[in-house]
């Protein structure tokens, strides 16, 4: 039998500060995201129920982490999802930092001012 499922694809939505992963024109999942400085700091990651088990969070984080990269920025994973991802992938390593209190509280008074938050 052959899989006709359409082919998911990943995109950065940089208005809703965010990537999105859709599967036949449907979103089916995001991570978000804030840049500060040369940061890239991923907050929160979501797939819908509808789409899960099929490794679309693997596809979605794997795209958003290596267009950060490509951008030249450092990964700040906040994100439970991409913080596990990069657990499992060391080729990150280089261009990852830790989340510190200074983060925190930055995404935190960035989160309250910024309205239609991801």
């Amino acid at each position: 039998m052959t899989d006709t499922s359409p082919t998911p694809a990943v995109e950065r939505v940089d208005d809703r500060h965010r990537y999105e992963i859709r599967v036949g024109g449907r979103r089916a999942g995001l991570t978000a995201y804030r840049d500060h400085g040369g940061q890239r700091v991923f907050f929160h990651t979501e797939i819908d129920g509808a789409y899960a088990g099929r490794g679309l969070a693997s596809r979605l984080i794997r795209a958003a982490l290596d267009d950060a990269r490509a951008s030249g920025l450092r990964i700040v994973p906040m994100c439970p999802f991409v913080a596990a991802f990069l657990s499992k992938h060391d080729d990150y390593e280089a261009v990852t930092d830790p989340v510190t209190p200074q983060v925190l509280e930055w995404l935190d008074t960035e989160l309250r001012r910024t309205p239609g938050r991801s």
